[in-house]
């Protein structure tokens, strides 16, 4: 039995199940066709029922047998709403009404029409439904009574209508039946191959994007990870000699916030790495919000001051979405830094119900501030990250002249 699955929760990709996470569809596809073959069963029912009644309407017809074959044919006929592997035994039970009802007709008095509709629909079944041995013995059984009326009948018959009879009454129907099921194996067949070649695609496009990702991982290891490690060397060596230079205490302290800054790089890229490679990911794998003292005390370091305010209740975000909002504070201190004139960088994270809003300000520096349509690499990543999670962006100068604000506001489903 074909199932598809009607209301029952599905879990999202955080593991919850509930109404907004997705739902299908559960649905008995034998209810339909029950149905349709309750109705199929009464149309042909009645269609023999009156045939019948319509030509027993002479004196020459006893009562007694009348309703006699009139209860064995709607018995038969109502036998069309079994289940389809019942299509032998109606079959065979259509010939045995038509057989039995011609011979037991009345002396010198044609044979009426009994089940002709059964016959074609009995043949149609057998042929649609039963396997090749079992289809051809119903075949046999519904010729052998589609051949009773010419042969044992009282009634004269050209002799071509011998064969015109089963084939009509019965070989088409069944041929008919046989094309159907035919037609049906191909189609499931062509989507079948279809599913595979579809499949095929995927782990082809999974490979090819699986090599791409390595390729980039070698260059990252290869060129850039080695220049920021000779970065990172290069200025631990030039702090310890500037350490014990006389009134080289800025010197040195420029130069340990370079070495942190690269350490800070090579941690970034190991994870990069980690994710091409396809490693599994740790619990520090990525930052999240939880990491922005670590990201205040490097950015202090180096000059930048940040005050962080935060308004409402904050609420668990979804990892990726907590990603972004680290990548995009870090990504705005960083244009402070910059451009800024240095100082103190105000971050303000607003939580709603249904978003979450982070807002940096700091003091304009001598450099012509970059507006909207500007194309610095920072602020389209800022639009580029929030419009991800369906969010906006906003960043100009404030309306006194010294002050730049950044703002970008993310939709929160409500927990």
């Amino acid at each position: 039995m074909e199932v598809v699955d009607e209301g029952v929760p599905v879990p999202d990709r955080e593991g919850r199940a509930g109404p907004g996470a997705g739902s299908v569809h559960i649905r008995d596809v034998n209810r339909p066709l029950t149905r349709q073959a309750i109705l199929i069963a009464a149309v042909t029912v009645l269609v023999d029922a009156f045939t019948f009644t319509h030509s027993t309407g002479s004196p020459a017809f006893p009562a007694g047998w009348r309703w006699a074959m009139l209860a064995a044919v709607i018995v038969v006929d109502a036998g069309l709403a079994g289940a389809p592997r019942l299509s032998g035994v109606v079959a065979a039970a259509q010939a045995a009404v038509r057989v039995v009802g011609t011979l037991s007709c009345p002396e010198a008095v044609p044979p009426p029409a009994l089940n002709s509709a059964g016959m074609l629909i009995s043949a149609y079944r057998a042929g649609a439904w039963l396997d090749r041995w079992p289809a051809v013995a119903s075949l046999l059984f519904l010729v052998a009574g589609t051949l009773a009326s010419p042969i044992l009948g009282q009634a004269r018959f050209p002799s071509g209508l011998l064969l015109l009879a089963p084939m009509a009454g019965a070989l088409l129907p069944w041929l008919v039946g046989r094309y159907t099921t035919a037609r049906r194996a191909y189609i499931a067949e062509l989507e079948q191959r279809a599913e595979r070649e579809q499949e095929q695609a995927r782990q082809s496009l999974a490979a090819a994007i699986a090599q791409e990702r390595a390729g980039i991982a070698r260059d990252l290891h290869d060129v850039i990870s080695h220049h920021v490690s000779a970065i990172g060397v290069h200025a631990g060596v030039a702090r310890l000699r500037a350490a014990a230079a006389p009134g080289a205490g800025d010197l040195a302290e420029s130069l340990t916030a370079v070495e942190t800054s690269s350490r800070a790089a090579m941690l970034d890229l190991r994870r990069l790495l980690d994710v091409l490679h396809g490693d599994p990911p740790g619990e520090d794998s990525q930052p999240g919000l939880d990491n922005l003292p670590e990201l205040l005390d490097s950015l202090r370091a180096v000059g930048l001051r940040a005050r962080v305010t935060v308004h409402g209740v904050p609420a668990p975000l979804p990892g990726s979405l907590d990603i972004a909002v680290y990548r995009v504070v870090q990504e705005m201190l960083t244009n402070a830094l910059r451009h800024g004139a240095g100082g103190v960088a105000e971050v303000e994270l607003r939580h709603d119900p249904r978003s979450l809003t982070v807002t940096t300000s700091n003091l304009l520096g001598g450099q012509a501030p970059a507006w909207p349509d500007s194309p610095h690499r920072g602020l389209q990543g800022i639009r580029r990250r929030a419009a991800v999670f369906s969010g906006s962006t906003s960043y100009g100068p404030a309306p006194d002249g010294r002050t730049w604000t950044t703002t970008a506001t993310f939709p929160v489903s409500p927990s």
